[in-house]
């Protein structure tokens, strides 16, 4: 291998990982250097020129010449003798540079200083990709996928940097396979074993908030303000956003025309069902707001424990807890209030029976896939219609028949 392949093959290197001229040289010059040093044990007498550009690389040895037998230091004196075999006018105190061949140091020295090279070229690259990232913590990134395995995926970005989606921060129905185009946010970066790791992740509520940036130009313009936002990632999501400017709407905004906007960011989040309700300082209200699209009668709150008793009519109930109590555990996150739902009192229900009474004719998943929708009681039950149960809860047609006959027969 001679100084000119190798030369080139560090500039082809250099231009793939994309790597500035200037740090290029400094790299290559300590890389020759240290191997100067190794054989003359000083490189402080020895000129390195490089030419990137054409890939020339010379090593000049400079010299001072003394009188035969009065070398003292073969690595900064030559002898009179040996200096006029360079150039026969040369006098002693002149001082000679002479021109060291790459070939000189032998293949295992050219060897060992390739890897080097590598070596520090990597290590170079690896501090340029956790500084790139390490500022763009919470920036949406684009990449393809490039490895699927069990725990995460291995995404690679424009550059062919390995960026990392662990399976727990993926959307639970996200599906991924090589080739595929992803968009993620960046979590957080670290260095493991001096190894930059880049972790995505597109079940942060970061991820949502940046989507929305994107989707809502007032948003991103600061027009309007995310003050919240909880999720659960590929069920439901609540939005809490507020505009200074009275001209502005702010869900509408974020909702857009026929929920233009709104449906762009619910397709990326796998039809992740997004609540966008307007933020307000008046508690009870922002309660009621968050607890959308159930009504709400009255809000009683206990500041002290940051409770809230919410009474609703018992067709109301069900709403305000969700499928799978989803949309009142959001409600309490985006509050910060523990929220207790409580029907209205009718006349009817003063000689209701609570569900757990029918453990022994009811099995009690069935009653707990019923308690999951706010129907606690045996009224509660029978105030909504086969079609509502059956679209609500997990349950067959015919158990909820049953069901509902069982309950029936005790106010008989």
């Amino acid at each position: 291998m001679d100084s000119l392949n190798l030369v080139e093959s560090f500039s082809e290197f250099k231009e793939f990982k994309n790597i500035d001229r200037e740090t290029t040289m400094r790299i290559l010059e300590e890389v020759f250097r240290n191997m100067l040093i190794k054989m003359y044990e000083s490189d402080e007498n020895f000129d390195i020129i490089i030419n990137i550009d054409k890939g020339d690389l010379e090593i000049w040895h400079n010299r001072v010449i003394v009188a035969d037998g009065f070398s003292e230091d073969d690595n900064k004196e030559i002898e009179l003798l040996e200096a006029k075999k360079i150039d026969p006018d040369f006098e002693i105190g002149e001082e000679v540079s002479q021109e060291v061949k790459l070939s000189h140091f032998g293949r295992r020295a050219i060897l060992s200083m390739r890897q080097n090279l590598m070596s520090k070229i990597m290590d170079l690259q690896k501090g340029e990709v956790y500084k790139k990232y390490k500022d763009r913590v919470g920036e949406i990134v684009t990449g393809e996928v490039y490895q699927v395995w069990k725990k995460e995926i291995m995404v690679l970005d424009d550059d062919g940097n390995e960026l990392l989606l662990p399976k727990s921060e993926q959307i639970p129905s996200d599906y991924f396979r090589k080739g595929d185009t992803v968009r993620a946010v960046v979590l957080k970066v670290e260095l493991r074993n001096n190894n930059p790791v880049i972790i995505l992740s597109r079940s942060s509520s970061v991820f949502l908030e940046k989507l929305f940036e994107i989707e809502v130009p007032e948003v991103f313009d600061g027009l309007i303000t995310i003050k919240n936002i909880v999720r659960i990632p590929g069920e439901r999501a609540k939005v809490a956003v507020e505009s200074y400017d009275d001209r502005i709407d702010p869900v509408g905004a974020c909702v857009g025309m026929k929920g233009s906007r709104i449906h762009g960011i619910v397709r990326e989040l796998r039809n992740e069902n997004i609540d966008v309700i307007n933020y307000t300082s008046n508690m009870p209200l922002y309660i009621s707001r968050a607890l959308s699209p159930a009504k709400i009668t009255s809000i009683k709150l206990e500041e002290d424990t940051k409770r809230a008793n919410v009474y609703l009519k018992p067709d109301q109930v069900s709403m305000a807890i969700g499928k799978g109590g989803y949309n009142i555990k959001l409600a309490g996150k985006l509050t910060g209030y523990e929220i207790d739902v409580f029907r209205e009192n009718e006349e009817h229900q003063e000689d209701d029976v609570d569900l757990n009474e029918f453990a022994d004719e009811i099995e009690g998943w069935v009653i707990d896939e019923l308690k999951a929708i706010g129907c606690d009681t045996a009224k509660s039950v029978l105030d909504l219609t086969i079609e509502d149960l059956v679209s609500r809860t997990d349950l067959e047609e015919e158990t909820i028949k049953d069901v509902r006959q069982i309950l029936k027969t005790e106010f008989e």
